[in-house]
């Protein structure tokens, strides 16, 4: 038997804090732990990206309010040890954790949470429109700017330990939405020192600022250096928490998923993620372990309604009937990942068992393409080069095999590769000129608000999508209480954007990591809350 080793179940829990750092409490963490990543993180401001190899990394120097529970999946305490909420869901009220400070040395406490809530909320229309990604606005629906619209009001230091966040409408996903990477506390002092909300410096073609080069927050890893395609963080001596066994990480890019394997083989990396279909069966067979993530993401076929011919629905009726969803799958994706016919994955309420799909029918297809006048319009179609997303194991691939069924329809396709490192997402998410691209949407937090209300909950440059009524029941949804109100309107939701196929689901992917046999425990998690003090190593 060989010996694979599958995780699909629950995560297991990392070791308790009493047992983590046993003998080496006063020399601290000696280990050195070296993870190959897929790409380089578009910059280590958690606010201003949205992509998983920087959330990655700052997830271990970064920490929020609010942590998850490596087997729930629920809130936990992390730098506030309770809260409570009052006016019916409109107000949170936080004690926060004692003694913790920012690895610049500054007291975290509630008027360091106030400053990093009021630094979102006032981030101007221009960073936003410059930065690669922010969160705040599709979970908090608008900015300062915009205020009447949004649903944060205000954060209040009601002591040093005390701090209240007011909300201007009830959202039941608010605790959940805290979890996310891009609400965790900077120290402000470095925020200012660095200036912040300046993107004057450039990394690999992406303008990013003085602070994303040299984050600083309360977390168990600090900052040391990003040379080339390499970032080091060393253990945080005053971390308030449990340190683990490693005292050095070093995060190595290898792009291509071929080299990342021979790290691996070669012995120079102790793990790395998204294992492709191609590198599954070799992994095995050297005896490597292998961690299996439960799906928890959405890989699609995004359509923009901006262009003129993307409009009219029996054409993007045809492209979804000329996609053969099982032979993408079975030839991309790991074992065991299923398809998709909606955007929120079947482990969360909301899901919807009757969501409509209209199934692979290349021949009804040119039908509807001949009934909707479609005469060879040109369709450029976007897609990443060298870059492996747990959504998307091999871009390349899956774009070679989607368009080769688009054009067997009859459809005129303009292949458009933009390297993922020369702003891909950024591309394929703004208003442009793409009306076709490939992209995925990974859950970070249990709730069908994660998946629904960035993609669909507004008129975004990525679909050109407008369905007000779908825009209005989505704002409605995530203000309902958890219960069988909440999981209908989400089933409703789910339907309508099913129906009107604003983009093609087509997978609910399975990721995977490569390990060595140094490593005896990882805290693999479906949202990648995967914090390094809980990786165990062989002694």
């Amino acid at each position: 038997m060989l010996p694979l080793v599958s995780c699909t179940g629950v995560p297991t829990p990392g070791p308790a804090p009493s047992t983590a750092s046993a003998g080496t409490t006063d020399a601290g963490p000696s280990a050195v732990f070296t993870f190959g990543t897929a790409s380089q993180p578009l910059g280590l401001d958690p606010a201003l990206v949205s992509d998983v190899e920087s959330y990655r990394i700052t997830r271990q120097v970064m920490e929020g309010l609010v942590g998850v529970d490596q087997t729930t999946g629920q809130p936990t305490p992390l730098l506030a040890t309770e809260w409570q909420n009052s006016d019916e869901g409109r107000s949170y009220t936080f004690k926060l954790r004692d003694k913790v400070t920012f690895q610049d040395g500054t007291p975290f406490d509630a008027a360091s949470v106030c400053s990093n809530f009021n630094r979102w909320f006032n981030f101007p229309e221009a960073l936003r429109q410059q930065a690669t990604g922010s969160t705040f606005k599709g979970v908090f629906k608008a900015h300062a700017d915009q205020a009447a619209l949004s649903i944060y009001k205000g954060c209040t230091a009601l002591a040093p330990d005390n701090v209240r966040i007011d909300l201007t409408q009830p959202f039941t996903g608010f605790l959940q939405a805290l979890t996310l990477p891009a609400f965790a506390m900077s120290s402000p002092q470095a925020l200012a020192t660095q200036n912040a909300d300046v993107l004057d410096q450039s990394r690999d073609g992406q303008a990013v600022s003085a602070y994303a080069l040299h984050p600083v927050g309360t977390g168990p890893y600090s900052f040391d250096s990003w040379d080339g395609g390499s970032i080091t963080l060393s253990s945080n001596k005053n971390y308030w928490g449990d340190k683990g066994q490693i005292g050095t990480i070093q995060f190595v890019t290898y792009d291509h998923p071929q080299t990342r394997m021979q790290a691996l083989l070669d012995g120079k990396i102790d793990g790395y993620d998204t294992v492709t279909v191609g590198n599954f069966d070799q992994l095995v067979k050297r005896g490597q372990q292998i961690i299996q993530r439960d799906p928890f993401s959405v890989m699609y076929l995004g359509m923009n309604q901006e262009i003129p011919i993307l409009q009219n629905l029996k054409v993007r009726q045809a492209i979804e009937m000329a996609l053969d969803k099982d032979t993408l799958i079975r030839r991309f994706f790991i074992d065991n990942t299923a398809q998709a016919s909606q955007f929120v994955p079947p482990k969360l309420s909301g899901f919807n068992n009757n969501a409509p799909s209209l199934g692979h029918n290349p021949a009804k297809a040119k039908e509807l393409l001949a009934e909707a006048g479609y005469r060879g319009e040109e369709l450029k179609f976007y897609y990443p080069l060298n870059v492996t997303r747990p959504y998307l194991p091999t871009p390349e691939k899956v774009y070679a095999e989607i368009s080769r069924q688009l054009t067997a329809v009859g459809l005129n396709v303009k292949p458009v590769p933009v390297e993922w490192s020369e702003g891909y997402l950024q591309k394929v998410t703004s208003p442009g000129d793409h009306a076709l691209h490939l992209l995925g949407w990974n859950g970070s937090y249990s709730d069908p608000d994660n998946f629904v209300g960035p993609l669909f909950g507004e008129n975004t440059g990525e679909f050109g999508y407008q369905d007000p009524q779908v825009f209005s029941k989505i704002a409605r949804a995530r203000g309902l209480p958890d219960g069988k109100e909440r999981t209908g309107e989400y089933q409703t939701i789910n339907a309508q954007i099913a129906a009107t196929v604003p983009a093609v689901p087509i997978a609910f992917p399975i990721s995977a990591l490569a390990l060595s046999d140094r490593v005896l425990k990882y805290p693999a998690s479906p949202v990648l809350n995967e914090v390094f003090t809980k990786v165990e190593l062989k002694p």
